[in-house]
């Protein structure tokens, strides 16, 4: 049987109200929903089920580019398609609009890839720390994992070697690595650039470094990025605005560009810069 899979902002009623709209839509078609435990309570609909959404046909990520994120996260490299319906400002990620989920599901149900509808996959990074010689977490990241301080006024040390040789060390308030999708999220914040999410790349940005070089980098993805905690600070590491561990001294992070990707549907044609056009207020030349 053809199943949904439903990743909601609980914290707002109108992604609630969407939610419980789409598991009508779903069961008049004698579609199986399903959401996982948080979600499912938040919803409070007898037609939506506890279930794994990876193992779903296609799964409707309702908020914002916060909940397309968790949504993600929650399919753990699983190629399922995703459509993001955007309740917030103009996103990044989700990119169908309340009013228009239903003739999105229905372009999905009776179209075809190419006609109804396209598939926009994009990288992921696969992110494994170390600590203490020994392999502690092993994680997919859509936009970025960041490496950073815990105390406030202090610096850290990071070493780092690209491509299994010695880079550099920086001395910063932290470092992020990120994918083309993340050049948009705390990289570009921290004066890194903005790149297409249509590359396969890696991006290397200092958060406030206290050194001459200050530069980001961007990388290709056969280059994989490692970096080990020195000095005597230890520092936070997160992936996706989530925190996964803190390191002390002697642990390490290694980043490369993962085989799995994150798979978004389009149902309309929407170009990159067209987005970055309305995000930013920008003016026709």
């Amino acid at each position: 049987m053809t199943s949904i899979g439903l990743a909601v902002h609980r914290f707002r009623p109108d992604a609630l109200t969407v939610a419980r709209t789409v598991a009508e839509w779903a069961h008049e078609r004698h579609m199986g929903v399903v959401a996982d435990e948080a979600d499912l309570a938040a919803i409070g609909s007898s037609l939506v089920v506890a279930g794994d959404v990876a193992s779903v046909d296609v799964l409707v990520s309702v908020g914002g580019d916060g909940t397309m994120l968790r949504a993600v996260r929650s399919l753990n490299g699983a190629a399922i398609p995703i459509i993001g319906v955007n309740l917030g400002m103009l996103g990044y990620l989700a990119n169908v609009e309340q009013e228009s989920i239903l003739d999105a599901l229905n372009a999905w149900h009776t179209g075809t890839e190419g006609g109804a509808f396209e598939y926009d996959d994009r990288m992921l990074l696969e992110v494994s720390i170390w600590t203490n010689g020994a392999r502690k977490a092993n994680i997919l990241a859509l936009n970025e994992v960041v490496i950073e301080k815990k105390e406030a006024g202090h610096t850290v040390r990071l070493g780092v070697d690209i491509d299994r040789a010695p880079f550099t060390t920086y001395a910063a308030d932290g470092l992020i690595i990120a994918t083309p999708t993340g050049s948009t999220a705390y990289s570009m914040s921290a004066r890194g650039p903005i790149l297409s999410p249509r590359l396969r790349a890696v991006l290397v940005t200092p958060v406030s470094p206290h050194m001459l070089f200050d530069r980001s980098m961007v990388l290709d993805p056969s280059e994989p990025v490692r970096v080990e905690v020195l000095g005597h600070r230890e520092v936070n590491v997160a992936t996706d605005g989530g925190l996964v561990h803190s390191l002390k001294p002697g642990d390490i992070v290694e980043v490369r560009a993962a085989k799995e990707v994150a798979r978004f549907m389009r149902f309309e044609e929407q170009r990159f810069h067209h987005v970055l056009k309305s995000k930013f207020g920008l003016n026709d030349r």
